[in-house]
Parts: structure tokens; C-alpha cells; sequence
């Protein structure tokens, strides 16, 4: 695939904090390392890290991540809400709306979201979202900064035998090439919203409907599924809901009601 047009990218997201912030590779280790790195050293709210191709891309537990030249976006952020640390998760969730939304305006594709970052076409996964933080010294309760990391399968036409029951791309379930582009552009755009939206219900400013109102309609894994969850030795249940911290709640089939902290939540 051809090589992404950054000069598109940059008219297309004129109004965001991200606009003469993006750092484009053809090839890179991984977006989300760099990014971590380069918000260590101050580097400005809106610095984006964007490759063609991660050598050693990772996802959320340590989890590889196929990387295809060309085929796929990855994107890492820097952003530095006025958050909690505690409230960090909300920022996995919002990051999941707007990869959501980026992908309906680009390919016409209604992803679902799998808690809390995963993104789904049908039973497949299409994308993933990794968020690193960090606090002050001095003041861990406060964020310092956060790395939101969004991978998503764009012009794939197939994968490793491994993963090919499992992987998905826009290009294969809409049977059309996606730009990349305006994929880009469509994302960073919607993560900017999202933030602001985050920080205006943190302030008491919201007007509509909450963060975790909206993900849970987004979701259908929210509520009513059946699932397997790999933490507290593992353990099968239905979702029933967010508490207010933005964490899964899920019934065991012992009736006892979990809270799911940083276990995977897969199909039962």
C-alpha cells in the first residue's frame, strides 16, 4: 500500500490538538514504546506516533500483534487530560468510542467493542487499543500523561494461519480498500471529542448522555453475554454493567457479582 499523505491527514484535523503534532514511520518497534518515551521527555499534549508497519507491536497483556506493510493503522497518542490517574480506564473506553466511530465514517462498518478495548467485526477482531500512563512524582493520584495506542487491521486481505479464525480487516468484511487517511483523520478527530467530552463530565459539564451510558450502548458485551474471565483463577458468567469506575461487572454462575479488574473477557 502506498505510503500515508500526511499533508491530507493535517488539513483533515486542523481544529485538533494534533495537528502539527504527527510523527509518520514506515516502519517502527512500536508506536506506542516511542510515544511512551517521548511523553517521559515533555513532549506536548497532540504528539502522535503513526507507522506503516510495528516490528514489535504489543497489545494489552503483553499480547504480539500481526503486523502486515501498509495494511494497518497504528497510532499512539500522548494526551494530558486534567484526569486522576484512577480515572485512567475511562480513557481506554472513550479511545474505544472514537476508534467505533472512525471506522463507521471511513468503511461503513459497525464495530463492536469488546471490554475494554478490543474492537470487533461479527466474532472477529478488527482492532485493539492499548493506554500507558504515568503520574507525577510527587503526586501519583494525578496523570501526568497517557498513551492511548489504537492498532486497527485496515487492507488486510488475509492472515497467518493462526490468526485467521480469529482476525479480521475493513477491507475483508467491506470487501472495499479503506483509506488510511481518512481513517487517520476520522480517528484523531473523534479521540479529540472524546477527550473534551471526558473532561467536561469530569467537570460537572456534560450536557448529554455519560461516558459510560454511551459505551454501554456501544457495546454488547456490556450486559447479557455469557463469558469466560482469565482472573481470580478464572471463572464463566454474564455481564451485568459498568460500576461507576468504568469497570466490568460480571455474575458468576455461583451468583457471586466480580468485579473484572485486568482479566481478558472472552466468549463462553
Amino acid at each position: 500500500m502506498p505510503a500515508l499523505d500526511l499533508q491530507l491527514v493535517t488539513a483533515s484535523i486542523a481544529n485538533t490538538r494534533f495537528a502539527a503534532l504527527l510523527n509518520y514511520f514506515t516502519t517502527i518497534d512500536s508506536t506506542n514504546s516511542r510515544a511512551v518515551e517521548a511523553a517521559t521527555a515533555d513532549a506536548p499534549d497532540g504528539t502522535v506516533f503513526i507507522a506503516d508497519e510495528q516490528t514489535a507491536g504489543r497489545g494489552r497483556g503483553g499480547h504480539s500483534w500481526h503486523s502486515a506493510a501498509g495494511d494497518g493503522l497504528y497510532v499512539s497518542a500522548i494526551v494530558r487530560p486534567s484526569i486522576a490517574l484512577s480515572e485512567a480506564l475511562w480513557l481506554s473506553l472513550a479511545a474505544g468510542l472514537a476508534a467505533q466511530r472512525a471506522i463507521r465514517e471511513t468503511a461503513h462498518l459497525e464495530a463492536d467493542i469488546r471490554w475494554p478495548n478490543d474492537l470487533l467485526i461479527g466474532t472477529k477482531k478488527c482492532g485493539g487499543i492499548l493506554v500507558e500512563t504515568a503520574s507525577y512524582p510527587g503526586t501519583p493520584a494525578h496523570l501526568r500523561y497517557a498513551v492511548i495506542g489504537i492498532g486497527i487491521n485496515v487492507n488486510h486481505t488475509a492472515f497467518p494461519p493462526e490468526l485467521a479464525e480469529l482476525a479480521t480487516s475493513l477491507r475483508i468484511e467491506s470487501n472495499t480498500i479503506a483509506y488510511r487517511e481518512a481513517l487517520l483523520a476520522n480517528l484523531l478527530v473523534a479521540l479529540e471529542s472524546e477527550i473534551d467530552l471526558l473532561e467536561a463530565e469530569l467537570r460537572g459539564n456534560l450536557q448529554g448522555s455519560s461516558l459510560l451510558e454511551r459505551f454501554t450502548a456501544a457495546s454488547t458485551w456490556v450486559e447479557g453475554k455469557r463469558v469466560c474471565v482469565d482472573e481470580d483463577g478464572g471463572y464463566a458468567g454474564t455481564t451485568a454493567g459498568l460500576d461507576r469506575r468504568g469497570f466490568l461487572l460480571v455474575i458468576g454462575d455461583d451468583g457471586v457479582v466480580r468485579t473484572v479488574l485486568s482479566g481478558g473477557v472472552r466468549p463462553e
